[in-house]
């Protein structure tokens, strides 16, 4: 059973910076692709990043793209969102998901991101 826990989170002024981790645990992530998402209040999930399974691919939603980067390292099986010059609509859960089998399979509970304007 794959388990994902999301870290990192927490409460950053607009500009500043914070940089998500998720640790997943059993035997696939080293050959799943990962992705994070996030879901603001009121609003639906959405996604944010992805990264192929050696880190040779990565996918960068437009409202992010230069300010974000998704990368991993598969040694201890973990996803990392580095997230910079962050801004109040920013604002939300954040949370990894692993695709095993061509969809997301695994879901992990999330870390909550607020930024302050």
């Amino acid at each position: 059973q794959v388990q994902l826990v999301e870290s990192g989170g927490g409460l950053v002024q607009a500009g500043g910076s914070l940089r998500l981790s998720c640790v997943a645990s059993g035997l696939t992530f080293s050959t799943a692709a990962m992705a994070w998402f996030r879901q603001a209040p009121g609003k639906e999930r959405e996604f944010v990043a992805a990264i192929n399974w050696n880190g040779g691919t990565t996918y960068v939603e437009d409202s992010v793209k230069g300010r974000f980067t998704i990368s991993r390292d598969n040694a201890i099986n973990t996803v990392y969102l580095q997230m910079n010059s962050l801004r109040p609509e920013d604002t939300a859960i954040y949370s990894c998901a692993e695709d095993v089998s061509g969809d997301y399979d695994y879901w992990g509970l999330g870390t909550q991101v607020t930024v302050s304007s």
